[in-house]
């Protein structure tokens, strides 16, 4: 049994340096022959690791760059292959001395079993050793190989959200007609929430605002629309001003989220009418769809303005002909809008015989569901890429 596997590993050495080319591993095999006889198994790794680091293994990785160099490198493999499985297959020459450990007398098998396994350990090493040197030299393919052939990985660029690109869009747009943008506060005063744009405690219109409310007198905004007093009580006219930014309700279906864009914008000064209202509305609502759309005025009420209006424009879809998105009116709500109502104007100290100006909002998610032709606004907050990587 000892002679059989003495002879294996002498079988197996030399079958692996015909493999390797001419023997430039032949001075680490040879520490390796007494493995079997003498058990002086962890003498002969060191002995090996020395042989391996002063560049032994350099000369045999020369020798296989001739023998793969010149189109042999599927043959080199296949030799290691079978080299695998003649010696370490389930049927190799390995497989069938174990099958024979049964003959040995029962004393013996200990000492047998412990030199078996030092010298299937070592074939192994020795396979694993030689197949990673010739692979490499080969094909340069080991762990750190970087195969400049292939495309290069470009990395995901970030780009704005839709809503965040609409906001820019119409606050552009004002800007350009001469408006200037305005910022404040998400926690709100209730006065300038409401008591100073005409909602009085109690009053029937607060009915309209389902509020989160922080304490008696503090709460998250419901409109942008507290901007305006702010700026009138420390400004005088001639005013022309949009104030954006987010706004909070107790809402939430597939029209409405609980936070929501809204660009306030007004416009103060002498002698201004309801036509100037509408020729503004109309610049930015061509401007805004790329499209003379035209526009749709009907009465409504607001507390802060009078007289206020719905403002409707030409359905986007069918062009106001009539179709599912618009239920078949032709027309879709864009905004609400008004003259600013004289009590505001004397809450801020200016004078309503003096001054007049008109008010307008609107919603930035509405404004991108009608330009994009999206049917549920909460997909702008799942932030799911597959949808926003689409604008």
């Amino acid at each position: 049994m000892e002679q059989k596997l003495n002879s294996l590993l002498d079988q197996a050495k030399k079958h692996l340096e015909r493999i390797a080319g001419d023997g430039a591993l032949e001075e680490a095999k040879k520490q390796f022959d007494r493995i079997a006889g003498d058990g002086t198994l962890e003498e002969a790794k060191k002995q090996f690791d020395r042989i391996a680091g002063d560049g032994t293994l350099e000369e045999a990785k020369k020798q296989f760059d001739r023998i793969a160099g010149d189109g042999t490198l599927d043959q080199v493999k296949k030799q290691l292959e079978d080299f695998r499985i003649q010696y370490l297959g389930r049927k190799g020459e390995f497989s069938a001395i174990m099958q024979q450990l049964g003959t040995i007398p029962v004393e013996e098998r200990p000492r047998f079993g412990q030199l078996a396994n030092r010298v299937k350990a070592e074939i192994e090493k020795c396979f694993e050793a030689k197949k990673a040197a010739l692979v490499d030299s080969a094909g340069g393919q080991g762990p750190g190989f970087v195969d400049l052939s292939l495309p290069g990985r470009v990395p995901e660029r970030g780009r704005l959200h839709p809503v965040t690109q609409i906001m820019a869009e119409v606050c552009g747009i004002f800007e350009a007609l001469g408006f200037s943008v305005a910022e404040g506060p998400d926690v709100e005063h209730d006065y300038y929430n409401f008591e100073a744009l005409n909602i009085p405690a109690h009053h029937p219109a607060r009915d309209m605002h389902d509020t989160f409310y922080v304490s008696e007198s503090i709460l998250l905004r419901t409109h942008t629309s507290p901007m305006q007093a702010r700026i009138m009580e420390n400004q005088q006219p001639p005013l022309r001003v949009i104030a954006p930014g987010k706004v909070y309700r107790c809402d939430s279906d597939i029209t409405h989220t609980p936070m929501f864009h809204q660009v306030e914008g007004f416009l103060v000064d002498t002698k201004v009418s309801f036509a100037d209202l509408k020729g503004i509305l109309t610049v930015f609502t061509q401007k805004m769809f790329d499209k003379d759309l035209p526009l749709r005025f009907r009465p409504s009420f607001f507390p802060f303005t009078e007289p206020s209006a719905e403002v409707d424009i030409a359905c986007v879809m069918c062009g106001g002909t009539g179709c599912r998105v618009c239920k078949q009116t032709g027309w879709l709500e864009i905004l609400g809008a008004g003259m600013i109502d004289p009590e505001v104007f004397r809450m801020v100290g200016y004078d309503p015989e003096l001054y007049s100006g008109f008010a307008f909002g609107l919603g930035i998610e509405r404004i991108a569901m009608l330009k994009y032709g999206i049917n549920d606004i909460r997909l702008y907050y799942e932030n799911d890429l597959r949808f926003l990587s689409q604008f």
